[in-house]
């Protein structure tokens, strides 16, 4: 029992912080860092460097940055954009320093699990506020990025003090996103054509309808 305690506790913690990262990078670190720095939790080795005041001092100043810049319509998903390629790698970083010391092999299939999670979670996030910045007030985005910042303590805590409610609750959210993402994916097409409507911009719809030749018909 005590042996399944341990490998739920350290699944919990590793697709944790790949979870988290893959929403928000910096609050993620923020949460370890002072959970193990005020000796709520025993980190992994691996994983110790997150408590230092320097990569706290760091990771604090960054979360209130993307604290404002995720509240601004547009800013956001230029934001989430860049992120691309900061959040994935590190949620996969993450992932396998929290396996510990169990082996090479069990650390490289945590970083590909643990950054394809975050690379999900990423695009989820993403995805939906490119759609919520259609709406033209921002309270809507304002409460998402709360809502988000909230789930992303929450979570890391709960995938530390209760890691099995977490890793049902992580199934659950990974069905959610199996079932939103390709519904995510048609509302942004359609968004950017409503977009090349208006700048001129060539559209799916332009590409069927051009001929096999290759060449696009001679206007009227």
């Amino acid at each position: 029992m005590d042996e399944l305690n341990q490998i739920s506790q350290t699944l919990a913690l590793s697709m944790g912080a790949a979870w988290g990262s893959g929403i928000n990078l910096y609050a993620t670190l923020l949460m370890l860092g002072y959970l193990a720095h005020t000796g709520n939790i025993d980190l992994p080795p691996d994983l110790l460097i997150v408590a230092d005041p320097l990569v706290m001092t760091a990771a604090g100043l960054m979360y209130a940055v993307e604290f404002f810049a995720d509240k601004v319509p547009g800013v956001d998903t230029g934001w989430d954009t860049l992120h691309t390629f900061v959040r994935i790698p590190a949620g996969a970083m993450l992932a396998a320093g929290a396996i510990g010391d169990i082996g090479p092999a069990a650390e490289i299939a945590a970083a590909l699990v643990g950054g394809g999670l975050a690379g999900a979670t990423h695009a989820t996030k993403a995805g939906s506020r490119a759609l919520i910045n259609t709406s033209p007030e921002p309270f809507t985005n304002w409460t998402a990025s709360i809502m988000e910042d909230i789930a992303v303590f929450m979570g890391v805590w709960a995938s530390i003090q209760h890691p099995t409610f977490f890793i049902i609750g992580l199934v659950l959210f990974i069905l959610l996103m199996i079932w939103a993402l390709p519904k995510l994916w048609r509302g942004i097409k359609r968004v950017f054509r409503f977009l090349g409507k208006i700048f001129g911009w060539s559209t799916d719809d332009d590409i069927l309808n051009t001929p096999s030749d290759g060449k696009l018909p001679k206007p009227d």
